[in-house]
């Protein structure tokens, strides 16, 4: 009985829950990993599971990680005329549910529906998979993409913690 009502509070106050947070860094590969645990601590006063937090990592770690390797066509740090090569990470948590936007200000994307087709790559002399966008949509509840060419890209994803369903969340 003690065990339901401490629950029952639990749930009262996630639903009741607002923070927001927003991170810049340089895009390098070094940056990826400190975006991952960045959110996933972000995340903990939900109490999430190791299920959601390893799904919103790998989520989180695929939009970094595109960003930094296909945003940007880089020589030296910079975006070919001297633009730093930045990523902006940008969470917010409402309630129960993650809202998770990843940002480039690089090259952009063409045709956003070819790009989010499995194992599609612009980059196969590198040994990309093509399977980025297709982790973000398995891992996350919800996946959209912005591009514009020459403007660059943002990713918003969003993850629903906890148990209650994730229908009648939708905005």
């Amino acid at each position: 009985m003690e065990i339901e009502k401490s629950m029952e509070v639990r749930n009262r106050n996630r639903k009741r829950m607002k923070n927001e947070m927003k991170l810049e860094f340089d895009a390098v590969s070094e940056n990826e990993a400190f975006a991952r645990v960045a959110v996933s601590a972000f995340v903990t006063p939900l109490n999430p599971t190791m299920e959601e937090i390893s799904d919103i990592k790998t989520a989180v770690s695929e939009a970094v990680t595109n960003a930094i390797i296909h945003g940007y066509d880089r020589e030296e740090g910079t975006f070919g005329d001297d633009r730093e090569c930045k990523v902006s990470l940008h969470c917010l948590i409402l309630e129960d549910v993650l809202h998770v936007e990843i940002a480039d200000e690089g090259k952009g994307i063409e045709n956003i529906e070819q790009a989010m087709e499995p194992l599609f790559t612009t980059k196969p002399d590198m040994d990309r998979s093509g399977m980025g966008f297709a982790f973000m949509e398995a891992f996350m509840d919800d996946l959209e993409v912005i591009s514009e060419p020459g403007m660059g890209t943002t990713v918003l994803m969003k993850k629903k913690l906890g148990t209650t369903s994730w229908i009648g969340h939708e905005e």
